[in-house]
């Protein structure tokens, strides 16, 4: 007798659509590394995490070691990375120092620029063209034939038609996202993130609690708990409040930490918050 041949089983449907793969799009945060001695990066990491408070806990974090030649300890940096809540999803980094951190599990990424949304500007103002007026005819004159007029009107609209034709049309400009708004005021413990637009709060954002946006905050109400603008690094984001007296603001990565209070013409007062350079600028606002 002949051997018989079994056939592996073809894999069922079911087992086929038990996943499926889709393109995503992770928001992380860079941890830009300036030098490479264990004890000063932990210091750093633990003095910035006690900084930040919860801001930054949770986060997926991308270690960029482009700028430091010599090799990091890297097991320690991730272990210190993980007992501050954050998560490091890949580096940044080349020969033996992308060797070192691959073989402590951090795979090699590429970091495409950040978002930037279009700069805002004025509707610039346009003067309203005065309503045309029928001139009255001389006494005397001949009017034109209406075939002779319409034999004209069509002639200019055909040169015009021509002329349009050859310019092509600009697109028309697609809606900017609206703010995010909430109305009511914000408890301690309690994150709010606006992705892609500003932020509105009307009511207090009390301490311990934390308002992030993409672009702008406004907070109309006094702000006492911690605020960032310019998350995905808009350097053009502003804060304004109507009374501030925050724990920490940020702009795009560039944080202040307010632990004694501010001077007496910013303290609870109606303010704006602004980077300039590498420097958060606080600023009153009216008299």
């Amino acid at each position: 007798m002949g051997q018989s041949k079994v056939s592996n089983p073809a894999p069922s449907r079911k087992t086929a659509q038990a996943l499926d793969f889709k393109s995503a799009t992770l928001y992380a945060i860079r941890v830009v590394l300036h030098e490479a001695d264990s004890g000063s990066l932990l210091d750093a990491l633990a003095q910035r995490m006690k900084d930040a408070g919860a801001f930054f806990e949770n986060e997926p974090v991308v270690v960029d070691a482009s700028r430091i030649e010599e090799v990091v300890d890297w097991p320690a940096l991730v272990d210190a990375l993980r007992k501050h809540s954050l998560h490091p999803v890949g580096v940044v980094a080349e020969g033996a120092q992308l060797e070192a951190a691959v073989a402590a599990g951090l795979p090699a990424v590429e970091l495409g620029g950040a978002p930037v949304r279009p700069p805002a500007s004025p509707t610039p103002e346009q003067e309203v063209p005065p309503a045309a007026v029928t001139p009255e005819k001389p006494a005397g004159s001949v009017e034109s034939s209406p075939a002779a007029g319409a034999s004209e009107a069509a002639s200019d609209a055909g040169q015009t038609k021509r002329e349009v034709s050859d310019v092509p049309a600009a697109p028309a400009p697609g809606p900017a996202p609206a703010a995010m708004v909430i109305n009511r005021p914000l408890r301690s413990g309690q994150r709010v993130y606006a992705r892609n637009t500003d932020l509105i709060v009307v009511g207090v954002v009390s301490r311990g609690a934390e308002v992030i946006a993409d672009g702008n905050i406004h907070v109309y109400g006094p702000l006492r708990g911690k605020a960032m603008a310019g998350a995905r690094g808009d350097t053009s984001a502003r804060i304004f409040t109507t009374q501030l007296d925050p724990e920490l603001v940020a702009i795009a990565g560039v944080y202040r930490v307010i632990e004694t209070g501010l001077e007496d013409r910013l303290q609870n007062r109606a303010a704006i918050v602004r980077l300039e350079g590498e420097s958060l600028q606080i600023e009153a606002l009216g008299n």
